[in-house]
């Protein structure tokens, strides 16, 4: 998505969340009047709208949008109004974000994050305070882990789940020393953990770890290291704008066609338009990716591009899918959102029939979903396999599972 379609988007959002404030402010001055079934179905987008994560934010919201347009722009014959904060993938202030949309908007659901870290404080508001918090990306192991309740769901992935099958794939390739390098926070300290886990687990050496402290790109000094390691391959994580400018400065240091790259598949989803033939051959792990060949896949990826004249990335599937979620807990309770413990448990025992593939949650509320071997080929994140059938990630820690 290019920066004139960012700012656009950008404008929309702040002039919807300008009109939702308007009438959160008008009901204040009805107090006596009853929101009752026939009343909108308020939900809070709490999302990265600036910084590095900015297209990833307006992704998910597009994705979201489009499952309730696709449901007549109304869930269980109730329409629904959007409030929106931009929680600026900042983990201090995710606390004061989540109660400004719980508090003062009153929303009945809020929708985020990305940052790992964001999530994590939301959860803990979340789990004070019974709202319920569908997560569209953040993977923070914790949320679906220790942290978990039943009103907080996932229908993206847990940060370990998306390296974990790097390992069997490495492998079978016949490398047998690595290194990964990432930024040191959550999610990449958990995606680290997975890539670990499943390597080790087919008997490879995992033999450097490199951090640098998010959001910073100055990934030279980090690139020199690798270079006089030689390991047999070099893995990562990074995303948006980080993962672009890694990918270029991976190739200017001469490492591309000498050390094979693979990541998570955030390293290249969303940025093959902005990096050139800096990805090429790149192989990634996800659970979405290009060339999907389904009924579901082909008419979303057409009906995104109808609505928002882009192509839909992974992001934009999560987001989809949050709304795709939400859409059969409010079914199944006919509209009446105050029935959460039906809602939860039809949203806990959905089938979402996803342009990824069909899945399903686990006890922990997180996806249990097939992983992808993609290559880049031209401009594309070509699925050229599965990785792993069914993974779902192990929720240590988590009382419910």
């Amino acid at each position: 998505m290019d920066d004139t379609n960012q700012r656009r988007d950008r404008r929309e959002f702040l002039k919807a969340a300008a009109a939702g404030g308007a009438l959160a402010g008008a009901e204040s001055l009805f107090p006596g009047v009853a929101f009752g079934q026939s009343a909108k179905i308020r939900v809070g987008l709490m999302l990265p709208y600036t910084g590095t994560y900015t297209q990833l934010g307006v992704a998910i919201t597009n994705g979201f949008k489009l499952a309730v347009q696709e449901k007549g722009g109304k869930l269980a014959g109730r329409e629904v109004e959007y409030f929106t904060v931009d929680d600026e993938s900042n983990p201090a202030k995710a606390p004061e974000n989540i109660n400004r949309l719980i508090q003062r908007d009153k929303v009945d659901v809020v929708v985020g994050t990305v940052h790992s870290g964001v999530l994590l404080g939301m959860v803990k508001v979340a789990r004070e305070t019974g709202t319920l918090v569908i997560c569209p990306n953040a993977g923070a192991g914790a949320a679906t882990g220790p942290l978990c309740a039943p009103n907080i769901f996932r229908t993206s992935f847990s940060n370990w789940q998306t390296t974990y099958p790097l390992g069997k794939v490495l492998k079978d390739k016949g490398h047998k020393t690595a290194v990964f390098l990432t930024w040191k926070y959550a999610a990449g300290e958990e995606m680290l953990q997975g890539f670990r886990d499943g390597f080790t687990k087919q008997g490879g050496k995992l033999v450097k770890e490199l951090f640098l402290p998010f959001p910073q790109v100055e990934f030279q000094p980090l690139l020199t290291e690798i270079a006089s390691i030689k390991p047999d391959a070099v893995v990562c994580f990074f995303a948006g704008g980080g993962a672009a400018k890694f990918l270029k400065d991976y190739a200017a240091a001469g490492l591309k066609g000498k050390l094979p790259l693979y990541g998570s598949g955030f390293l290249t989803d969303g940025v093959l338009e902005a990096v050139g033939n800096a990805a090429a051959g790149v192989e990634t792990t996800l659970h979405y990716g290009d060339g999907i060949e389904t009924a579901r896949n082909k008419e979303f990826r057409l009906e995104y591009a109808k609505a928002f004249k882009a192509q839909p990335d992974v992001y934009a599937v999560q987001g989809f899918d949050a709304g795709q979620l939400l859409a059969a807990g409010v079914q199944a309770v006919k509209g009446d959102i105050g029935n959460r413990e039906g809602m939860i448990k039809a949203m806990a025992s959905a089938r979402i029939n996803s342009p990824r593939g069909a899945w399903t949650m686990s006890k922990a509320h997180n996806p249990v979903q097939d992983f992808y071997l993609r290559k880049v080929i031209g401009k594309e994140n070509k699925v050229v396999g599965i990785a792993h059938k069914a993974l779902a990630d192990p929720a240590t820690g988590c009382k419910m599972a």
